[in-house]
């Protein structure tokens, strides 16, 4: 190595063979190493290799400039003044009327009776309003019963029996024949109020009906306002709607309304299927854009564990539509600080604006008529920084990603080319180069999960749910500087003759060839997120094709640097935002996701692969100067320093700030559970208050609190009884294995489960047909679990084909509206040929769990007492459930 004041004399960019000796003798690496440009010898000039302060320096600013201008955007909820047709102050108010009666769960008089009072109420007035207008207006209050299976949480069958619906018809005086349809839901989870989820979004709805009613000009077409009384009972709503109401069948295309956070802007993340004339108008009419076809491509792939109404719409109605929801702050989505006044005014603005405009374009337009006409492939679509959306067929994507790659590769083609590269030194040397990047990258990526590791092992996990920038500097300083010193080597050791400016020009061509090689992958599969990389091959290549000289003549000098990187800045802004979006999403999800799926490994392979993409045309900058000692020194002391403030605790993962809560989440479930034998004897029966934590850290942090909670009272799966023999609401034990069980007292609810079999016969195909009546509060859920041999053949939900979930067990999620008669259901079951002596008697084991959401029958003394000793940075959703388990 020379010393950092050295300067080296560098023959001209292209002038000698890659890697040739030099006066000091340096070796050929990788064959021949390296290619030649213009055989003709220029004269000799000195080239000052980039200084490794300056370097860091300028990569730095770039990256905080970029990081800054994308924070900036997301701030600016409104562009430009807004029109005066939505007011978003009348808005405000409706929010809050509907949140101030409290949490909304379906059956409650606050969801059933005031709820739905208040919305008939408003539409009533915007119905006398513009009564002398053109419009008519229509209002039918829909209570269906239905059933359903889905996949979705490991696949499961859902009943619902008159729940609620509000449908308002808008349309012109002498009708329409098709007609949009906007959906909103206004039910929300138990002990939340469900501002943002989705008060906010009925709220808009509501004044999009005041604008659209007594606009003067007559519509094309009419408009359903759907207020959804039953979506957070896992859709159910939706489909009572589209498959049962009379105004379902003209219904050509849709908007839904959601949330998956509080506040902000509301992204488009899901379109179609197909239908891009629905993008093409939000591109067109919407005042605020935000939108992303990565989204809706990683949504639809079901790694975020959810789903909107549109899957019901699209499934059941086929129809297409546009999904929207808020997702900024989802630490707080489903608890008790989803409250109104955390919603800027300004977000429902934006909102107002964007679905007024979108609807008035839709119900103005020829294509809403015969929308199958113009189905025909997908959409690449996405905003600039808020302010606008670029939208393009897929297939026009597909011919423009072909062309990038072809250019990348005939640029490639063409340097392996040159004079002086026969024998193919200049193909080999760049594939040797790739290598070395890929094994940097996997290096990398393996070094910073044993970080991971060794945190999740001190018992430090989630140190970055309240301190996102801690994650960013402990396992983002590890990734750079883990790549960074895998190159360094690379360039001292491998690579110890070779002159910097040529190295650095290789690398900056292994970058263009993997984004290429994944913009090709991504094509071939059809996915419009190959865009992404198609922007990231564009940009750098056209910088590089436009610099060529700049370099040549002066290698890497401070103007390259700037222009360079001003180059790859506008698909590097993007490339951020989609970072943004993707931390902004899954960090809160972490909070949620259960105790089995480790959350240190998945937010250091975010922040990992962060760092690659990011870094990924930097890598050649650090074969342009002479040392990276320095930047090596201080990325080491970055993680060193945060690894021992982690280890040391120091950064809490939970908070209970008013301003910005990060709760931990728990659910405490006052239970009774009793387990009858076959021949209807009680064989046990126990109380107890069940635990689940919903995030990783399980009670570590609140058996400090509360010592009664500690592992001793750690309860394990009995396969023997439905799902474990305890009360799942919804089927997920395979994301919470690790559950608590502290004995209490007996609960007695006032309208406790009324569980019988009204029939047993045999059929003449060999099957034992079982009928049964339930009779018990708004929620329940029925657990089957055929015993070894032992399978049903047909029930009485869905489509009549008994669907099991991942633990081969059959999961029926129960709900009621108001008034709701006894439910009854059947299944018929085939004994086994063989029963298994070591399993449990009989066929079949049922078990039926009762959840008291509201009302008197919600608290307990015993749960009271418990729940005020929480910490306030703990989140218990706690009500009370029983358990009744029977063998037939």
């Amino acid at each position: 190595m020379e010393s950092d004041t050295t300067v080296r004399r560098i023959k001209p960019y292209g002038t000698q063979p890659y890697g040739a000796p030099e006066a000091d003798g340096a070796r050929d690496r990788c064959g021949n190493n390296g290619y030649s440009g213009d055989p003709k010898r220029k004269p000799e000039v000195r080239l000052q290799p980039l200084r490794e302060g300056l370097a860091a320096a300028l990569l730095a600013l770039f990256i905080l400039l970029l990081w800054a201008l994308v924070h900036l955007s997301l701030q600016q909820l409104v562009i430009g003044t807004p029109t005066g047709e939505f007011n978003a102050a009348r808005a405000r108010r409706h929010l809050e009327r509907i949140t101030s009666v409290g949490p909304r769960p379906v059956g409650s008089q606050e969801n059933e009776v005031l709820t739905v009072g208040y919305l008939l109420e408003q539409i009533e007035g915007i119905r006398a309003e513009a009564a002398a207008g053109p419009h008519r207006l229509t209002v039918d209050v829909q209570r269906p019963t239905g059933t359903f299976s889905i996949d979705f949480l490991g696949g499961f069958t859902s009943y619902y029996d008159r729940v609620t619906n509000v449908a308002v018809r808008l349309e012109p005086r002498g009708g329409a024949q098709h007609l949009m349809l906007a959906n909103c839901h206004f039910d929300t989870v138990a002990n939340s109020p469900g501002a943002s989820d989705d008060a906010v979004s009925c709220a808009v709805m509501l004044e999009v009906l005041h604008a659209l009613a007594n606009q003067s000009t007559p519509l094309h077409h009419g408009v359903v306002f759907l207020f959804n009384g039953a979506e957070e009972n896992v859709l159910q709503g939706s489909h009572g709607f589209i498959t049962q109401h009379p105004w379902a069948q003209q219904v050509r295309a849709f908007i839904n309304l959601e949330a998956a956070g509080v506040g902000g802007k509301e992204v488009v993340f899901q379109t179609g299927p197909e239908n891009p004339w629905l993008v093409q108008a939000y591109v067109h009419a919407a005042k605020h854009p935000f939108a992303s076809v990565v989204g809706q491509e990683v949504f639809q792939s079901g790694v975020i564990p959810s789903d909107t109404d549109f899957r019901i719409y699209r499934d059941y109605g086929n129809i297409p539509g546009i999904d929207l929801a808020f997702i900024e702050n989802g630490f707080i989505y489903h608890t008790k600080y989803d409250t109104a006044n955390r919603i800027l005014t300004d977000s429902i603005q934006r909102a107002g604006d964007n679905i007024l405009a979108v609807l008035k374009h839709l119900v103005m337009s020829e294509k809403l008529a015969d929308s199958s006409e113009y189905r025909h492939g997908n959409m690449v679509f996405f905003d600039v920084l808020g302010v606008v959306v670029v939208a393009y067929p897929a297939r026009v994507g597909t011919i423009l990603n072909y062309l990038v790659a072809a250019a990348t590769f005939l640029y490639l083609a063409r340097k392996a080319s040159l004079p002086g590269n026969g024998g193919g030194r200049y193909v080999r040397q760049l594939a040797c180069a790739t290598g070395v990047a890929l094994l940097s990258w996997l290096v990398t990526l393996l070094s910073v999960l044993i970080v991971a590791l060794l945190v999740t092992l001190l018992g430090r996990s989630m140190f970055w749910y309240n301190h996102f920038y801690a994650a960013v500097c402990l396992y983002g300083a590890a990734a750079a500087g883990k790549m960074l010193l895998v190159h360094t080597l690379a360039k001292n050791l491998y690579y110890g003759g070779v002159r910097l400016v040529e190295l650095g020009d290789l690398f900056l061509d292994v970058s263009l060839l993997l984004w290429c090689c994944s913009l090709v992958w991504l094509t071939q599969r059809g996915l419009c997120s190959a865009y992404v990389p198609m922007l990231m091959v564009s940009f750098p290549l056209a910088a590089r094709l436009l610099l060529a000289q700049e370099f040549k003549h002066r290698g890497a000098s401070v103007k390259y640097s700037v222009l360079y990187l001003l180059g790859l800045a506008p698909p590097y802004i993007h490339f951020m935002f989609l970072i943004w979006v993707v931390f902004e999403i899954f960090t809160p999800i972490m909070g949620r996701s259960g105790t089995e799926i480790p959350p240190e490994v998945v937010m250091a392979s975010l922040v990992t692969l962060a760092t690659i993409f990011l870094s990924s045309f930097f890598l050649h900058f650090i074969y342009l100067v002479r040392s990276t000692k320095w930047i090596l020194t201080g990325l080491g002391s970055v993680f060193l320093l945060m690894f021992l403030l982690v280890s040391c605790g120091l950064f809490f993962p939970y908070s209970g700030s008013p301003d910005s809560p990060r709760p931990k989440r728990v659910f405490l479930q006052h239970t009774t559970r009793t387990f009858h034998g076959l021949q209807g004897e009680v064989e046990s029966r126990d109380s107890g208050l069940w635990i689940n934590s919903f995030d990783f850290t399980a009670i570590q942090h609140i058996t400090p609190h509360i010592p009664e909670i500690n592992d001793s009272v750690r309860t394990r799966c009995r396969e023997d009884r439905p799902f474990c023999g305890f009360p799942w609401f919804l089927p997920v034990k395979f994301l919470s294995k690790k559950n608590w069980y502290l004995p209490a007292a007996e609960v007695s609810p006032s309208s406790p489960v009324d569980f019988s079999l009204l029939s047993r016969e045999e059929t003449a195909w060999g099957t034992v047909k079982m009928t049964f009546s339930v009779k018990g509060p708004s929620h329940m859920s029925l657990y089957l679990m055929p015993h070894r041999g032992s399978s049903l053949s047909s029930w009485s939900f869905g489509d009549g084909t008994p669907r099991f979930d991942l633990s081969g067990e059959y999961f029926v999620f129960y709900s009621h509206g108001l008034n709701a008669p006894t439910w009854t259901f059947w299944f018929e079951i085939r004994p086994p040929a063989d029963p298994d002596p070591s399993g449990p008697e009989g066929m079949i084991s049922v078990a039926i769990s009762s959840h008291y959401f509201f009302g008197e029958n919600r608290r307990t003394a015993q749960l009271e007492e418990i729940l005020r000793r929480f910490p306030p940075w703990s989140f218990p959703s706690s009500w009370v459930s029983t358990y009744d388990m029977y063998r037939y």
